[in-house]
């Protein structure tokens, strides 16, 4: 039997609520934590009226794809993945700071016809209350769009999140948090595929090595590195320094640095100068 103390306990009934109150629900789902979190309870308290959806685009890493597919199927919900390129679109692809917002509103566009489609009522994200005090544009285009956010009416920030993910059973209840490829891009630099895999590539490597969570910062040809503190000695030591040059040379970058601030979220939002 699941064992939640008191708070957290009433703001899982209330987000059990919630659902009940929506009726059915469209589900953005993208493999993190928080919309796992809301899957699971949606499909808990709703079963066949629930339905999740994964964008796939370029800018949604492909180790992912197998991760919503795991996940979704360990819930016990049919998983629908569509396709998408926000490469198409001229305002995401300037890279200022409304990239988000026009990113996500192509998104809910195409899941509210999605919704209509199969006669559900609402779209839903994983938006939680710690989010709020963020720059989020895409937040912004979901309240535009009539998407709703349970974790946020439910009072849910990070930490219950992943308290109820954990009793609940969820296999990535602790997974660090995850940025669609384009946050890796400076800001002003113009978003292009082989800038995308490049960065894919860059992490995919530093995940080999045993970094557990990492950002590599693209400025132009120039490779800004975030990972945990604890964590550099893998990289300024030999032989992973070496290693660390040659790969990142051979992915194109010409200059590869580790900021010494760390890992951080919004690390990506410096603009670009002369890079």
């Amino acid at each position: 039997m699941l064992s939640l103390e008191p708070t957290l306990q009433g703001k899982y009934e209330a987000l059990q609520e919630l659902f009940h109150q929506m009726g059915s629900v469209v589900i953005a789902f993208s493999g993190g934590v928080d919309s796992t979190l809301v899957l699971k309870v949606g499909f808990d308290t709703l079963g066949a009226q629930t339905k999740a959806v994964t964008a796939i685009s370029p800018t949604f890493p492909s180790l992912e794809v197998e991760e919503v597919k795991r996940l979704s199927a360990a819930i016990g919900t049919p998983l629908q993945l569509v396709e998408t390129d926000q490469l198409q679109i001229d305002a995401f692809v300037k890279n200022d700071a409304t990239r988000c917002f026009h990113c996500k509103t192509d998104l809910y566009r195409l899941l509210s016809t999605l919704r209509d489609a199969v006669g559900f009522q609402t779209i839903v994200d994983g938006t939680n209350v710690d989010d709020l005090g963020e720059d989020r544009p895409g937040i912004n285009a979901a309240r535009q769009l009539g998407v709703r956010s349970p974790l946020v009416e439910a009072g849910f920030g990070k930490a219950d999140i992943r308290e109820l993910a954990k009793g609940l059973g969820l296999a990535n209840w602790n997974k660090p948090a995850a940025a669609c490829l384009s946050s890796r891009i400076t800001r002003g630099l113009p978003i292009t595929k082989a800038y995308l895999s490049r960065v894919e590539r860059a992490e995919a490597f530093l995940v080999a090595q045993g970094v557990t969570q990492v950002r590599v910062r693209l400025h132009g040809d120039l490779a800004r590195i975030e990972i945990a503190p604890t964590q550099m000695s893998i990289l300024t030591q030999e032989p992973g320094r070496s290693r660390l040059v040659e790969e990142f040379k051979k992915l194109g970058f010409q200059t590869v640095t580790l900021d010494l601030e760390g890992y951080r979220a919004g690390g990506g939002n410096i603009s670009s100068t002369n890079h």
